[in-house]
């Protein structure tokens, strides 16, 4: 099945694409990498999901902050480069903020590693990291960067 179709499946639409917030593109293509500008939890130009996790936020509603996430890159790689292209994804930086006795970061990864499986199938398998923040843009509680493979255009 085509991304398209596993996400009609799935009963999601990929939201409409953010625009950078400084100096930046939101997808920098070099040879046949596409590299996507971090993504927040943002759903059509509302902010969601702010706060630390284990404070404010729990572990569940970090997992959901992350497939958000995961919905923005791929919005932004359907805009900017269009699945047809898309190899695989390679690698995915995680970035949360959390209380200090919050450490349940490999769950709220999944968010986006399960997202990327279920939407892009085997090209969704990748690597990843994770790194805790003292704080994020606009008291984001999750953010994610990531890279894809793509076919010459």
């Amino acid at each position: 099945m085509t991304p398209l179709e596993n996400l009609q499946k799935l009963n999601l639409s990929l939201p409409e694409v953010s625009t950078p917030g400084g100096n930046y593109v939101s997808v920098n293509i070099r040879a046949n990498i596409a590299y996507v500008a971090i993504q927040f939890p943002i759903l059509n130009e509302e902010f969601l999901y702010q706060g630390r996790l284990g404070d404010e936020l729990s572990t569940e509603d970090g997992y959901h902050a992350m497939e958000l996430c995961t919905l923005n890159v791929l919005a932004q790689i359907n805009s900017k480069v269009g699945f047809d292209r898309l190899v695989g994804l390679n690698h995915i930086d995680i970035y949360f903020q959390a209380g200090n006795n919050w450490d349940e970061s490999p769950k709220v990864a999944n968010g986006a590693s399960d997202l990327f499986v279920k939407i892009l199938e085997e090209k969704g398998t990748h690597s990843r990291a994770i790194f805790g923040a003292q704080s994020l843009p606009r008291n984001f509680s999750v953010g994610l960067t990531a890279s894809f493979t793509i076919t010459e255009s």
